[in-house]
């Protein structure tokens, strides 16, 4: 089994930047993809920001494109997401992913493995 842990997130004034990190144990081998997903107080969770197995594709929501920028260390088993230029609409609980098969980078069920969230607030 694998084990998904994110770090980094805060509170931070809009403009601001924030890193998050998420560390994968254990199986790590199994892990393909692995994505961002973030869900704000009363909305559903949404796709971030993906990246393939072997960092080479990244993909971003265009609520973010530009700002974000996903990134993978396959050594240290452990993903990045560097967010930049926030705003009060990024808001949300960021939830680490993980695919164990190949599947659509964007979509939820395409992920089998979830770390627990961590926090981002934009102040205003």
């Amino acid at each position: 089994q694998v084990q998904l842990i994110e770090s980094g997130g805060g509170l931070v004034q809009a403009g601001g930047s924030l890193r998050l990190s998420c560390a994968a144990s254990g199986h790590t081998f199994s892990v393909y993809g692995m994505g961002w997903f973030r869900q704000a107080p009363g909305k559903e969770r949404e796709f971030v920001a993906a990246i393939t197995a072997l960092g080479i594709s990244t993909y971003y929501a265009d609520a973010v494109k530009g700002r974000f920028t996903i990134s993978r260390e396959r050594a240290k088993n452990t993903m990045h997401l560097q967010m930049n230029s926030l705003i009060p609409e990024d808001t949300a609980v960021y939830y680490c992913a993980a695919q164990v098969k190949s599947g659509a980078a964007s979509l939820i069920q395409s992920y089998d493995l979830w770390g627990q969230g961590t926090q981002v607030t934009v102040s205003s």
